[in-house]
């Protein structure tokens, strides 16, 4: 019984100087534990936001490379619109842009107080400078009549012609391959006519592709200048709309002796050589045919033949 208790013991005091002999992290297997996770639960999360920063980066690299196409209109109402057109001029060229055409047109309503101005201009500025252009023009005009902005994605497009024409580019490569190897004069021509068409499409997908391009670069702003419209004032008083009324009532008299003369300057030739003539020859006829009737009326009368009338022209009846 006591060899017992002392063993015992002696397995206790072994274990208390194992413990003892431990290090902390020994000690603690639980908390290491608790600290792994945390440290687990670290990495997923700085994993996490890695992608996030990952596919962020890639949404903006995608959208700095989408092709767009920038439009703007503007109709403005300026004090000078020559003025104005310097003024825009400068702020193309500051922003690295130019004028494409400017073309200036002077209305004229017949009044010289109303006639008024008008400046078309379209101008090419960096796509990255489009709304800085287009609030810069906006603030030059006094009033805005008009504005307008388009824009039209053009990227899948784009990417289809890179793909379209690298499609060509090596049909292009097995053909001149094939034209190597061709021993007989037709195979050499019928593919010398296939290169050619590979070409002349490799030629127009470029071409589409380089106006792309130009215009995705390139943003295009149409601005119309307009002076201000004048106003009509009323100022007409009792004596001048006499004076109007006098001078119309004038004006009308004139018109219809005007229109008198010149019916009688053009009514005499068409009488005299044309009604005239006309009404000679019906009067010859007419007494004529008359003479002739009353002839046979005395005849029928008297039972006796008509005597020939003295009058020249005139015949005998049979």
């Amino acid at each position: 019984m006591k060899l017992a208790k002392f063993f015992t013991l002696l397995v206790s005091l072994s274990l208390l100087c194992g413990c003892e002999r431990m290090g902390p992290s020994e000690r603690f297997a639980l908390p290491s534990s608790a600290g792994q996770l945390a440290a687990d639960k670290e990495y997923k999360t700085t994993t996490q936001v890695s992608l996030q920063q990952a596919d962020q980066s890639q949404s903006m690299a995608e959208a700095a490379n989408r092709k767009i196409l920038r439009n703007g209109e503007l109709t403005l109402e300026v004090a000078s619109p020559a003025d104005t057109e310097r003024k825009i001029t400068t702020i193309a060229d500051a922003l690295g842009g130019f004028v494409v055409t400017s073309e200036s047109k002077q209305h004229d309503t017949g009044d010289p107080a109303k006639q008024y101005l008008e400046v078309n201009l379209v101008i090419r500025v960096p796509a990255a400078q489009f709304q800085t252009a287009f609030d810069q023009i906006l603030s030059t005009g006094s009033r805005v009549i008009q504005q307008k902005k388009t824009g039209q994605d053009v990227t899948e497009e784009f990417i289809d012609l890179e793909a379209r024409i690298k499609t060509q580019n090596a049909l292009e490569l097995q053909f001149l391959e094939i034209m190597k190897q061709a021993t007989k004069v037709p195979d050499a021509l019928e593919v010398q006519r296939q290169i050619a068409e590979v070409r002349t499409e490799i030629e127009k997908l470029e071409g589409r592709k380089r106006f792309l391009e130009n215009r995705a670069t390139l943003s295009t702003i149409t601005v119309s200048l307009q002076s201000p419209a004048a106003i009509a004032v009323n100022t007409s008083s009792f004596r001048r709309s006499v004076r109007e009324a006098v001078g119309d009532g004038v004006d009308l008299t004139i018109a219809i002796i005007l229109f008198l003369i010149r019916f009688v300057i053009v009514i005499i030739p068409i009488f005299l050589l044309l009604i005239l003539p006309i009404g000679l020859l019906v009067r010859f006829f007419w007494r004529r045919t008359g003479t002739r009737t009353s002839l046979w009326s005395r005849a029928l009368k008297t039972n006796s033949p008509p005597v020939p009338s003295d009058e020249p022209g005139d015949s005998q009846p049979g």
